[in-house]
């Protein structure tokens, strides 16, 4: 089943891809932008501020999928030797840092009217902080070690470590006393917020998925032409 997971299988159809990626990526997010400031209400609370919910939470939401993702294909990749799940995240990582980041500077934006500081040393605030560490530590490592063999299992070593951070991170709310709220949004239960709030975030979440595909396929297809040009035809 993995042999359809080798380069040379799948490089003519992820060269190909980008410009579609972006033509969905534009519209979608031309859709969410709308809904996210035009047609979505103020909060009777935080007014025009809980807008900046549609660019915090979905970045929160895609950096947790990305490094879960990775973690999954490290684990895949270093159990049966496939050298191109470990390739798959290293050009998923970089847009995984990006929204990390993304999500830890909205937030600090969004606690300066709502805490009345732009930092506290918060449970689910400071998780999200060590989950950008265990990013950068990842994508350091690749740049250290490179190619080298063991960059594999340095990689699978720090993601699986990762991991264990991001139930954290979840549950955070729930397990201690923060400033930062619980979860309005529950898929097995009932959901607090309001169904003209969770259209904008649907079509956020799904545009910054869109992006963090765009820019896999870009990194991906960059490292595929670079295996190419060394005269591999697999990893």
């Amino acid at each position: 089943m993995f042999k359809y997971f080798e380069p040379n299988k799948i490089f003519s159809i992820t060269s190909r891809a980008p410009k579609y990626v972006l033509l969905f990526f534009v519209i979608t997010l031309s859709i969410g932008l709308t809904e996210a400031l035009i047609l979505s209400p103020e909060d009777y609370l935080q007014s025009h501020s809980v807008r900046i919910m549609y660019v915090h939470v979905p970045a929160a939401w895609i950096s947790l999928g990305i490094f879960s993702t990775i973690t999954l294909l490290s684990l895949i990749g270093y159990i049966f030797k496939i050298k191109n799940f470990f390739l798959i995240s290293k050009s998923l990582a970089p847009s995984g840092l990006v929204f990390n980041i993304v999500a830890l500077v909205t937030g600090s934006i969004w606690g300066k009217p709502t805490w009345g500081t732009w930092w506290v040393w918060d449970a689910r605030v400071t998780s999200m902080l060590i989950l950008c560490l265990f990013y950068a530590m990842y994508l350091i490592s690749w740049r250290i070690y490179q190619n080298n063999e063991k960059v594999y299992r340095v990689t699978a070593i720090i993601t699986i470590l990762g991991i264990i951070n991001v139930p954290i991170i979840k549950y955070s709310v729930d397990w201690w006393n923060t400033l930062h709220q619980p979860a309005s949004i529950n898929i097995l239960s009932e959901t607090s917020i309001h169904v003209s709030m969770i259209i904008p975030l649907i079509y956020m979440t799904a545009a910054f998925a869109l992006f963090s595909l765009l820019i896999f396929l870009m990194k991906y297809n960059t490292e595929l032409i670079k295996i190419k040009n060394k005269g591999l035809d697999r990893l």
